[in-house]
């Protein structure tokens, strides 16, 4: 069977790069992002949402359907190394690049004939296209005893996050103009966003990350994410 999906809004978020992104939604509480519906889905579409705290956001993987899937990938819980089948994980390279991540709904404003959704701890890529939203409803959707296999628990994090003289005062000058600006990007790098089989090594490479318009550099120095730089991106 073939079916045409129409998305039926886009997302605005912080990711402004697939890179440094949490591989689950939930993990990074500091990221707001907006969900804004294209006209035909916004108005009476969203009537009664607001009684619910979390809804569950179905969206694609846009950035990655060119590429196509495979039946067998690598999770990085695993190390990045042990393969299991794509539908025993949480890969973005999937047959029909469907992603669905549950979320916490802060608002929802309705302004010029536009409908936008604010939320927060979402896992997208800015410019990721809806395709459809449903209430979390904690009686079925919540089951304490399931099981989680290979990812039971949370990842732990073992990485701690400081700020150079420098980060410092660059946080201080864009303190005013992006809201929670170090929480987000310590929650982010709490996250340890370094490729799984870079993680074990020692190394003093730099990385970077785009988070909004702002690059982000940091190194990894005695258990520590050093961030060292934090410039606009122009």
């Amino acid at each position: 069977m073939t079916h045409t999906i129409e998305a039926v809004g886009v997302i605005h978020s912080p990711y402004a790069q697939k890179f440094a992104i949490p591989r689950q939604p939930g993990l990074v509480t500091a990221a707001r992002a907006e969900i804004e519906l294209y006209a035909g889905f916004d108005g009476e579409a969203v009537r009664g949402l607001t009684d619910f705290s979390h809804i569950w956001v179905f969206f694609l993987f846009h950035e990655n359907l060119a590429q196509g899937w495979q039946p067998l990938v690598r999770p990085p819980r695993l190390g990045g190394n042990t393969k299991v089948g794509v539908f025993a994980s949480r890969s973005t390279f999937r047959p029909n690049g469907i992603g669905m991540s549950v979320v916490e709904l802060l608002a929802i404003q309705q302004h010029n004939d536009k409908t936008k959704l604010l939320v927060r701890g979402g896992d997208w890529v800015n410019g990721t296209p809806v395709i459809d939203i449903k209430p979390y409803l904690p009686y079925v959707d919540a089951i304490p005893s399931a099981q989680g296999g290979y990812a039971h628990t949370a990842p732990e994090q073992h990485l701690t996050v400081v700020y150079a003289p420098q980060a410092l005062q660059q946080l201080r000058e864009l303190a005013n103009a992006y809201a929670n600006l170090e929480e987000l990007i310590t929650q982010v790098l709490q996250q340890d966003p370094r490729p799984a089989y870079k993680r074990n090594k020692a190394s003093e490479q730099i990385y970077g990350m785009q988070l909004y318009d702002l690059n982000i550099q940091w190194r990894v120095e005695d258990q520590q994410n050093l961030v060292i730089n934090i410039t606009k991106d122009f």
